[in-house]
């Protein structure tokens, strides 16, 4: 399991147990946040790719299913290309194919990202945890919110592995490369996402061959702590169903 840009494993909180009934889970921190290290260089997602790699010869797992959010749906997707003999099935939540064959961040997180180092780290968090839910869900739901905040403020992210990160997510060149993923995939993308494009999530199931496309209705880019389930019944159903 592969979290995105600024959170660390613990980014899986909401649906780790309902999905430790079904499987066992493999949690990592990717370089620069949590636990890992950073870089002294600049990095790019298929450096990310091979250290998800490198997790798994450490744990000992040849072939495991592979999902990824965001940032780390990106290195889920250059897992998959890069090391198809790895990835049994893949699930991809609120990513992108990258650029430029794919739609752009949309104005309002651009302008986000753009502002976080002038503003107060409590007061970047809250935007950010307010931005990457769905627009309705601060107002319905502050609570999520103010337990998203406390959330982000206990796990902080080391500024320089997240910028690093953030770069390595900005220059990511996906192209139509998913076109060569054989392994079976799951996308799952919300409606109401105002940190990836949602439209991102067609061409992705487009482009991968029979990929299957869940639309989570009026859910933002962190649906999987909006409703847990949102992830964690389409991931169980897809995961233990038929093979081909």
């Amino acid at each position: 399991m592969i979290q995105g840009l600024g959170f660390d494993r613990t980014g899986w909180n909401p649906v780790v147990s309902a999905l430790r009934r079904h499987f066992r889970l493999i949690l990592m921190d990717n370089r620069g946040s949590g636990a890992s290290d950073g870089s002294a260089r600049p990095f790019a997602v298929q450096d990310l790719a091979r250290d998800a790699v490198a997790v798994l010869d450490a744990a000992g797992v040849r072939r495991p299913h592979v999902l990824g959010a965001s940032l780390g749906g990106m290195v889920a997707q250059e897992v998959a290309i890069g090391f198809p003999e790895r990835v049994d099935r893949l699930v991809l939540a609120c990513t992108t194919p990258g650029w430029p064959s794919g739609f752009p961040m949309p104005a309002a997180s651009l302008r986000l990202l753009a502002r976080t180092r002038t503003l107060s780290p409590e007061a970047a968090v809250r935007r950010h945890v307010e931005n990457a839910l769905s627009p309705k869900t601060p107002e319905n739901d502050p609570a999520l919110v103010e337990r998203l905040v406390r959330h982000e403020l206990m796990h902080p992210s080391d500024r320089a592995g997240w910028s690093a990160l953030n770069g390595a997510g900005a220059r990511y060149y996906g192209g139509t490369r998913q076109t060569r993923i054989r392994a079976r995939t799951l996308v799952l993308q919300g409606s109401d996402d105002t940190v990836v494009d949602p439209r991102n999530g067609t061409l992705l199931a487009q482009r991968i061959p029979e990929a299957e496309l869940v639309v989570l209705p009026g859910l933002g880019h962190l649906f999987f702590w909006e409703r847990p389930s949102a992830l964690t019944e389409p991931v169980v159903a897809f995961l233990k169903g038929p093979r081909r």
